[in-house]
């Protein structure tokens, strides 16, 4: 099988074959630096970074680009109110952005263009659209992309989403980023300097002034990976109006070869709802990455609960679940231990190829993360039945060890932090409890585990006698 991928311009589940055998050029929305990001965001970007490795290990030579969104309207009225510069702003918000991104295990992309770095590109892009009279500068001074020149030209406009134009507006101008749903209405290209924008202004052709937001995207992805490419990501709210005006950007200024699109598959993930309601903060239920760290939780149990459901679905993202993260990389981290101190250092000459090809078989099927974590828990369970029977060779540890690493190159959950050094005093009850299973008395050996359990430590006994291990507290 290969790899199926639900495309939104389709609306249907097809066949993933890039536009260059081998290669895969990948565009995903990024952050909008005015603030931190939280945890629906990052979904968003896990669930991208998700699909870039599987693509890597599925053999794809993969050109990950995403953009930082460092001017646009909520950005230029932070900046008047703080009085700080763009760049000072916006630098504080994407420093604290890609320590989140580093702290949830995702590959950094090969390409974070800025869109303050691409103005040239920017106004290049709507010389083109203006020269070919799908835009036009109107009496505010501003550049509009005109929706009616557009469709008039024989392009499509409702690619992606499904539009009413007989009962949705028509014929109005929004100068905004965001505009209503139910408008199909001339959206800004180029906005013309007003005194609320200080010092954030370029010169153009039509005087000084600022990009809109679509445009940005649409110059930025095409000028790294060309006029047409294979993948473009992002959240399922950036449908209409975002990605749709893209694309009448991007297939209105005609870059493309004949019978090319400006994207071949558009992937969208789904909300999440977080306590089983939309994020607010006046619900207490609105949380950035560092206020889940804060909480005690790692980024490494937060990534797990983002890629234990589809992409697709609508995810109910709880403290409760966290905990759940938690009990489960507790399992695969305590079968880790054991393969590896199996091994003795031996190499794996090769690795368990059923849990590999069950792990592919799910993810070729539009990333079925669910079907993959149910293959890989019963392999768990399969693997701690023959290391209780005494039955699993080094060899086989190995071959098993191999195979949870080659998974793991997708998930990216990485290696279970080291295990906390247990303090002489623990050490020493430890002692005292096998001194009291020695001469039987029993009693106390209770007493004690319990005591060591009070303590936040338990006692496993193995065959090479007894371990202590730290009990994560709850949050």
């Amino acid at each position: 099988m290969s790899l199926h991928l639900f495309n939104t311009l389709s609306r249907s589940v097809e066949e993933f074959v890039p536009l260059v055998p081998n290669r895969v050029g990948m565009y995903c929305c990024g952050p909008t630096v005015h603030n931190f990001a939280h945890i629906g965001n990052f979904r968003t970007f896990v669930f991208a970074d998700l699909l870039r490795r599987y693509l890597a290990f599925r053999g794809f030579d993969v050109q990950h680009v995403m953009n930082i969104t460092d001017v646009e309207d909520k950005i230029i009225k932070s900046v008047g109110q703080t009085g700080r510069s763009l760049a000072d702003f916006t630098g504080e918000y994407e420093r604290a952005f890609l320590a989140d991104f580093d702290a949830l295990h995702c590959l950094r992309p090969h390409q974070l263009p800025h869109a303050t770095e691409f103005v040239v590109q920017i106004v290049a892009l709507i010389r083109t659209l203006v020269a070919r009279g799908i835009a036009y500068q109107a009496a505010d001074q501003s550049v509009y992309f005109s929706i009616d020149k557009y469709r008039g030209c024989g392009c499509h406009y409702g690619q992606l989403a499904h539009l009413n134009f007989e009962e949705m507006r028509s014929g109005e101008r929004v100068s905004s980023d965001d505009y209503a749903k139910e408008s199909i209405a001339d959206f800004a290209l180029w906005k013309a300097r007003v005194p609320e924008d200080g010092d954030v202004f370029w010169p153009s052709p039509w005087g000084e002034g600022r990009p809109g937001w679509h445009i940005e995207c649409s110059a930025m992805s095409m000028d790294i990976l060309g006029p047409s490419f294979d993948l473009h990501l992002g959240g399922e709210d950036l449908v209409f109006p975002h990605h749709e005006d893209e694309i009448a950007q991007s297939e209105g200024a005609a870059l493309q070869a004949t019978g090319q699109r400006f994207v071949k598959y558009w992937v969208h993930g789904a909300h999440l709802l977080v306590e089983g309601q939309k994020m607010a903060k006046s619900l207490g239920n609105y949380f950035t990455l560092r206020d889940l760290l804060a909480k005690g939780f790692s980024g490494r149990e937060i990534r797990y609960l983002l890629i234990s459901v589809h992409y697709r679905a609508s995810f109910n993202f709880t403290l409760e679940g966290l905990l759940g993260a938690r009990t489960a990389l507790g399992r695969l981290d305590e079968l880790i231990a054991k393969l590896t101190e199996l091994t003795g250092g031996v190499t794996a000459t090769s690795s368990h190829e059923v849990l590999l090809d069950q792990f592919t078989d799910a993810m070729d099927d539009d990333l079925n993360v669910s079907k993959s974590w149910g293959s890989i828990f019963n392999w768990v369970h399969e693997q701690n039945k023959k290391l209780a029977q005494g039955t699993m060779s080094r060899e086989e540890a190995a071959s098993a060890l191999g195979a949870w690493q080659r998974v793991d190159q997708v998930f990216g959950l990485g290696a279970a932090p080291a295990a906390e050094e247990a303090p002489a005093l623990i050490k020493a009850l430890l002692q005292d409890r096998q001194a009291a299973r020695q001469s039987k008395d029993f009693a106390r050996s209770d007493v004690i585990r319990d005591e060591l359990k009070a303590q936040g430590w338990v006692i496993e006994d193995t065959a090479k006698g007894p371990k202590l291990k730290k009990v994560s507290s709850t949050p």
